[in-house]
């Protein structure tokens, strides 16, 4: 099993009422738990069974950007392909690929994720108008986390 189908069934569990789920092949364990604050556990069959303890929760810091109230025109969120750490620029001395208020068309770059050592470059899916920066720079982010809220253009 890869990343992806571990992710695919994370994402399915979570839209079920189901608990708990085991699954065990010759190469592979994987138990998933809801609640209780469980961490969810892989491993190799023939290792010792280990538990990773949850991730505190990051402390709050201040709000990215103060965010202005949406007209009535839709808004929409631009959600993380991946996991990987969120960055705004292209590095500490460059200025943000967005800021709140900026215009963005679908395909402009407006931030990047490194996953594994890659820079992958976040391209907007939609045009519109960046409203809230969700997401605190240089933060560890998951897959399919809201990271910025559009208003459609």
């Amino acid at each position: 099993m890869d990343t992806k189908e571990i992710q695919k069934l994370i994402e399915f569990i979570s839209k079920t009422d189901l608990s708990e789920v085991k699954i065990e092949t010759s190469d592979l364990k994987i138990q998933v738990r809801r609640g209780g604050g469980e961490a969810i556990k892989v491993v190799p069959a023939a290792a010792p069974v280990v538990y990773a303890e949850p991730a505190a929760p990051a402390p709050k810091g201040p709000e990215v950007s103060a965010a202005p109230a949406p007209s009535s025109s839709k808004v929409v969120e631009i959600k993380a392909p991946m996991i990987g750490t969120f960055y705004r620029s292209a590095g500490p001395d460059k200025p943000p690929f967005v800021e709140v208020g900026d215009e963005v068309s679908s395909g402009k770059v407006i931030c990047i994720l490194e996953a594994m050592k890659l820079f992958n470059e976040i391209e907007s899916e939609v045009s519109g108008k960046i409203v809230k920066i969700l997401v605190d720079d240089a933060t560890p982010v998951e897959y399919d986390q809201p990271l910025f809220l559009v208003e459609l253009a």
